[in-house]
Parts: C-alpha cells; sequence; structure tokens
C-alpha cells in the first residue's frame, strides 16, 4: 500500500503551510509523504512561525517557501489550502480541504501560538483520516 502525498497551500508559503507540513511530518512520520507550496512564494520563512513551532520542539528552521506547480496538485492525494484563493489549481478526483486560518504574516509569537495550536488540532484529525 502506497503512502498518501498531502500537499499544503498558502499565498507565501512561508507561516501557515510550513506549519502544517511541519507538524504532518514529525507526527505521521514515514506513513504520508508531505509537500508544501505557495501560489507567490516568500524569500524567506516566517521567523516567527520558525520560533512558534521550534516552542513545541519542531525545527522548520531549514525551509525554504517553494513555488506552487501543477505537478505537485497531480501528485498529491489530498490538497489543503489555506487562503490562496483561485490561485491553486483543481484537478478532478483529488480530495480538497480548505483550512480558514489566521496568516501569521507581520503578528507578534503571542498571536502565532494559536494558529499554532489550531493547525495542530487540524493535522491530527488529517491524520486519523489518513489511516
Amino acid at each position: 500500500m502506497s503512502r498518501p502525498t498531502v500537499l499544503f497551500v498558502c499565498v507565501h508559503n512561508a507561516g501557515r503551510s510550513q506549519m502544517a507540513a511541519g507538524f504532518l511530518t514529525a507526527l505521521a512520520g514515514e506513513r504520508v509523504e508531505v509537500l508544501s507550496a505557495g501560489s507567490m512564494p516568500g524569500d524567506q520563512i516566517n521567523p516567527t512561525a520558525v520560533q512558534a513551532m521550534a516552542e513545541v520542539g519542531i525545527d522548520i528552521a531549514g525551509e525554504q517557501p517553494k513555488k506552487l506547480t501543477e505537478d505537485a496538485v497531480i501528485a498529491s492525494d489530498v490538497v489543503i489550502t489555506m487562503g490562496c484563493g483561485d490561485e491553486c489549481p483543481y484537478f478532478p478526483g483529488k480530495r480538497y480541504e480548505d483550512w480558514v486560518l489566521d496568516d501569521p504574516a507581520g503578528q507578534g509569537i503571542d498571536d502565532v501560538r494559536p494558529i499554532r495550536d489550531e493547525i495542530r488540532r487540524r493535522i491530527e484529525g488529517l491524520i486519523a483520516s489518513l489511516d
């Protein structure tokens, strides 16, 4: 049985999608292939998102924002969007979820922690749905 591939997409691929990818990688391990991308990728990962994830023992500091490609969507079984709007290509037969989450861009650590915690909650539900 092949492992499912999950793609997380947000605009800059610098905060929400990177935190989600970090959680899924840490919590699901080798059971799931994890991808993340952005419709307009930023220059670097949001340092506050890096700090928030480090607080829970997950290091995303070495990640880089990546450009969303049709190939990434085609390769994925589940596509989770986080505010990328109409930029995300749609392919029939894929499982799509749109997670409405505040954007951590420009926010302090006290505002990013609840976003991080909500992402973790959703990741735990996602893992349960994939098992």
